[in-house]
């Protein structure tokens, strides 16, 4: 393995502990959001998918430039926040639709075809989330890399 590729897998390493991170941070405020309102799916839900998200992508931001990347650079920051920023909001497009489809569309289906009608709604909140942090971890990952914090 050679260096290049040792730095790419440690930078992936602390981006997905990272994503860990952010997914907590996402899920808590999701959480508290839907028990709070007490709506599940359909547009609330993904509004109130957007928000959290909004929230742990700006963590992500500083976690990321700091720790993953090592951007010590204070050049372009403005630059750098507006890429990460649109990289985040194409990211987020992904997260939330992947999610509110999950919750929407899928949960019943999936709960008929695999017997999964013990799974209440408030369970299928964080399966929508998740699924949604998961279709999106590689198009963060890729363009916080080759645009983002490019050396």
């Amino acid at each position: 393995m050679n260096d290049n590729t040792k730095k790419t897998a440690g930078q992936f390493i602390r981006f997905a502990m990272i994503g860990v991170i952010n997914t907590l941070v996402d899920l808590a405020i999701l959480n508290a959001e839907t028990i709070i309102t007490g709506i599940k799916d359909g547009s609330g839900y993904a509004i109130q998918k957007g928000l959290s998200f909004l929230v742990a992508v700006t963590v992500s931001y500083f976690l990321n430039k700091h720790w993953a990347f090592e951007d010590k650079s204070k050049k372009d920051e403005g630059k750098k926040f507006s890429q990460f920023l649109f990289v985040s909001i194409m990211g987020m497009l992904i997260n939330v639709s992947v999610a509110t489809i999950t919750v929407t569309y899928l949960k019943a289906p999936i709960n008929n075809l695999l017997n999964l009608s013990f799974l209440n709604d408030q369970v299928w909140v964080s399966i929508g989330a998740l699924a949604g942090t998961a279709v999106g971890l590689i198009w963060n990952f890729t363009g916080y890399k080759i645009w983002v914090f490019k050396k």
